[in-house]
């Protein structure tokens, strides 16, 4: 019994590495055809869009915690139609950018925005539109850098209260056994959550199938669990106050039922930020940035103004 118990343990212990070591490399192979260029920045590879005008004043649009920056597309497009320069890029651990090991906190990410940032030799004021956990990491940027700041728009934002699925408090409140979770049933359940839930919203095919896609990419599981724990744990009352305090302009955008974004935290930030300005879209889910773009794109201030 006790050969059989230990053989036991080490497959658990093994979940873990040996289906991360089964699953696809982020190589040159797999960005082949990736749209825009990959910019080889000190933490790694990262995959950049640009979009507009060049002459536009820069908008920096970014994803959320389980996709790539595809997920806003439609926000781009509008944005660039209505004379900003977009850029997008994908966080390290999605799209076609790398999947470097270690920690995913607050200072991981903003190392590599200022990194994308100094890249393309953007020192001016930019406007932030953040989506989801890209809202968190806008947040937290715009709270250290408000000069560097014209406005910044938050799309469902987490970092004042989320809700998260069972599975996903499990993993991350569970060292080592959560990992053991997400490495043996986590890839199964994210992909049947994601066409469940794509398909009663409505998305497209294209889109739940790209999403499916990043789990078969080694790096992408462990991403998302080290943000959950790291990023997503994290409260940002601190960096509302800064940015109430520093006068940024701030908009937030939260859908009517977002089963993701707690409702408590449009309250929240009203509270902190009094002068934020607010925009409810009743009917949408935490997908509104594909299901409700055309509200999105007009509640932001055009270019120039």
């Amino acid at each position: 019994m006790i050969r059989v118990g230990l053989v036991a343990g080490l497959l658990v212990a093994a979940a873990w590495p040996l289906s991360e070591a089964l699953r696809r490399p982020m190589d040159a192979r797999a960005r082949a055809g990736a749209p825009g260029q990959i910019a080889d920045l000190p933490g790694g590879r990262t995959h950049l869009i640009w979009q507009g005008p060049p002459e536009g004043p820069v908008a920096v649009v970014l994803h959320g915690l389980t996709t790539g920056s595809y997920i806003l597309d439609g926000v781009a497009a509008g944005l660039a139609g209505r004379g900003y320069r977009v850029l997008r890029y994908d966080l390290y651990g999605r799209g076609y950018s790398d999947r470097p090991r270690g920690r995913q906190d607050r200072a991981f990410f903003l190392r590599q925005l200022e990194a994308v940032l100094d890249s393309q030799r953007l020192g001016g004021e930019l406007t932030l539109v953040g989506y989801s956990m890209g809202g968190a990491i806008l947040t937290a940027f715009a709270a250290d850098h408000p000069a560097r700041v014209r406005r910044l728009v938050l799309l469902a934002p987490a970092g004042l209260g989320q809700t998260p699925p069972g599975l996903a408090d499990l993993v991350a409140r569970l060292p080592g056994l959560g990992d053991w979770v997400m490495a043996v049933i986590g890839v199964g359940v994210l992909r049947r959550m994601t066409q469940r839930v794509g398909r009663a919203r409505g998305l497209p095919a294209g889109l739940i199938a790209a999403q499916i896609a990043e789990t078969r990419f080694r790096g992408f599981l462990p991403a998302v669990l080290s943000s959950l724990r790291h990023v997503l744990a994290r409260d940002l009352a601190a960096e509302h106050r800064a940015l109430a305090e520093a006068g940024v302009p701030v908009l937030a955008i939260w859908a009517g039922r977002d089963e993701a974004i707690s409702a408590q935290a449009r309250d929240r930030l009203a509270v902190l930020n009094p002068a934020a300005g607010h925009l409810l879209l009743p009917e949408a889910s935490h997908a509104l940035p594909v299901t409700h773009v055309s509200e999105i794109v007009a509640a932001i201030p055009p270019a120039g103004s």
